[in-house]
């Protein structure tokens, strides 16, 4: 926070600097040029496209998404690298249906693990002896194999490099910042619920993108519905109280992306290490990621759809509420005729009422 960079005449004397572990060296010029920004530079010539998949909140699907997006590219014949550099967390091994292989190093360096002929995956998690063992690392040593990471793996020629950091903003996301520098990076992708819990963490990892001049090509909202399996109606889990990730887009002057449903066919894909995409080519999810794809794919940062926000502009708090009970109970209607058929009746009244009221 207020960091002025190594770069700058007031490194390691501004007020902000105070407290930071790296003050001295920013005061003696040792931390101006990081050699290791040349390497990463040197490593990426051959890779045409870097995305940068990032959330503020843990547990909205970053993960997720960034394997999709991965098997989304891969399915465009384009060649794909995924990098996990969630070290504490590693999931793309599973994810990516690699989990049981090892990766080799040669002379050119480490051999990222193929889960296709196109997609290449380089995750700590193929490093742990046990699946089970917890990386137990300090700030430095996580610096110290992302930069390997960065510099030491083969990725040959590729169009795109997924990089799946982990949630927040801390060592991890200073060290790729940093390390990227010179690296003409597409931007980074963030990923959110509609919930305000999870919105008020992202909030600040777009300030961050800010902050480390990060390009942002926009955020994405998971888990935005629920795709009931028998009627197919849609219902809104995590209601979004403060306008969801389009309000957010809008007030802070960023693309968004679209929305993905709720849909226990892609955690169980996921689960598998196979293409979602591939195995539930009909589901509404597939769709809205196949869009997310397509708009990330070799694209610059654009305006937010009008469209989309537009879905915001007029609805009172009042019908905002009433419009989340009435899609909960929409379901009732897809109910068979003999089950509780008094009690849906009575539930069907409600439902009518409820339409009138948000008329």
């Amino acid at each position: 926070e207020g960091c002025v960079g190594p770069e700058s005449q007031m490194a390691g004397k501004a007020a902000s600097c105070a407290g930071c572990p790296n003050q001295k060296n920013c005061a003696s010029g040792k931390g101006v040029v990081d050699p290791a920004v040349e390497m990463v530079q040197e490593a990426f010539k051959n890779v045409k496209h870097t995305i940068l998949v990032l959330s503020g909140k843990g547990g909205v699907g970053k993960s997720t998404i960034a394997s999709q997006i991965a098997w989304g590219l891969a399915d465009m014949k384009k060649e794909v690298g995924v990098l996990d550099i969630d070290i504490c967390g590693p999931s793309m091994p599973r994810m990516m249906g690699v989990e049981e292989e090892e990766v080799h190093k040669s002379g050119s360096g480490w051999s990222p693990v193929m889960a296709e002929d196109n997609l290449a995956v380089m995750s700590v998690g193929f490093m742990l002896q046990k699946k089970d063992d917890a990386i137990i690392w300090r700030g430095p040593r996580k610096t110290g194999l992302i930069k390997q990471f960065l510099t030491d793996v083969d990725w040959g020629e590729i169009d795109y490099l997924v990089v799946d950091a982990p949630p927040g903003t801390s060592d991890e996301h200073i060290s790729i910042a940093k390390l990227l520098a010179k690296v003409d990076i597409d931007g980074a992708v963030i990923v959110t619920t509609p919930q305000e819990v999870a919105l008020l963490d992202v909030r600040k990892e777009l300030n961050f993108c800010k902050k480390t001049k990060i390009p942002i090509l926009g955020v994405v909202e998971n888990m935005a519905r629920f795709s009931c399996p028998k009627c197919k109606h849609e219902s809104k889990i995590f209601p979004p109280i403060s306008g969801g990730a389009i309000q957010m887009c809008k007030d802070m002057g960023v693309p968004y992306l679209g929305s993905v449903p709720l849909d226990s066919s892609l955690l169980e894909s996921c689960e598998k290490g196979v293409s979602f995409l591939a195995t539930h080519p009909n589901s509404p999810a597939t769709s809205s990621l196949r869009s997310l794809v397509e708009r990330v794919a070799g694209n610059r940062p654009t305006e937010t759809p009008a469209m989309e926000v537009e879905e915001t502009k007029s609805a009172s708090p009042e019908s905002k509420n009433l419009k989340a009970l009435l899609e909960q109970l929409s379901c009732v209607e897809a109910l068979p005729k003999d089950v509780a058929l008094a009690s849906k009746e009575q539930i069907l009244k409600v439902i009518s009422m409820l339409k009138k009221a948000v008329a």
